[in-house]
């Protein structure tokens, strides 16, 4: 059973979860988190510090709510190629689509909102667009082991390109609210995984 401190943890990180996706993280001051959260000053700061550290808190629970959507029945998928293609549509279909964040993708928001202002914060994101980029690395590693793959890939790029794709779809969509653009991106990199196959 959650603590009223628990739940008001969670709640600080919820409403700013939201205003940090929509407003960015420079544009959310420390009084709309307050009063999104429905608390005081003095209340908030008896859970977090500063509006850093409740960014912080606000990444690792954005990339639980992330790991949740876009893994979601990959686990059971032998063939590593549809397991790829699996999280491509839970990327674009149901974590995108699904518009989990009011604003966009809360991750690539932040990358670009924190860019040149925040190193040590733009670079938290960054190592985690490039995890997932080794994660898809190690699939097509195990692909190519099960001779899966044409030859003379480079298995690097491939899969830096698909988290770049995946990327360049959340800032269009979440402009235009044109179903196109995920719908788009899902069947032009379903396409492109069946051309690397044998």
């Amino acid at each position: 059973m959650s603590s009223k401190g628990d739940l008001t943890r969670r709640q600080i990180i919820a409403k700013s979860m939201q205003l940090f996706s929509v407003k960015g993280y420079f544009n959310t001051s420390i009084t709309d988190i307050v009063k999104a959260a429905g608390l005081t000053k003095g209340g908030l700061y008896g859970h977090f510090r500063n509006k850093e550290e409740i960014w912080y808190a606000v990444y690792e629970e954005c990339g639980r709510v992330w790991k949740s959507v876009v893994f979601e029945g990959v686990r059971e998928i032998a063939d590593p190629l549809a397991r790829i293609d699996k999280v491509i549509e839970n990327s674009l279909e149901n974590y995108l689509g699904g518009k989990v964040f009011e604003g966009g993708c809360f991750l690539l928001n932040s990358l670009v909102d924190l860019a040149g202002q925040s190193p040590d914060m733009s670079y938290h994101v960054l190592k985690g667009f490039q995890g997932f980029s080794k994660l898809l690395h190690v699939w097509l590693e195990e692909a190519e082991e099960k001779g899966l793959l044409r030859e003379g890939l480079n298995l690097v790029e491939i899969a830096n390109f698909l988290v770049i794709s995946l990327n360049g779809a959340a800032p269009l969509f979440a402009a235009s609210k044109d179903p196109a653009v995920w719908r788009q991106t899902m069947g032009q990199l379903n396409y492109y995984l069946q051309t690397l196959r044998k």
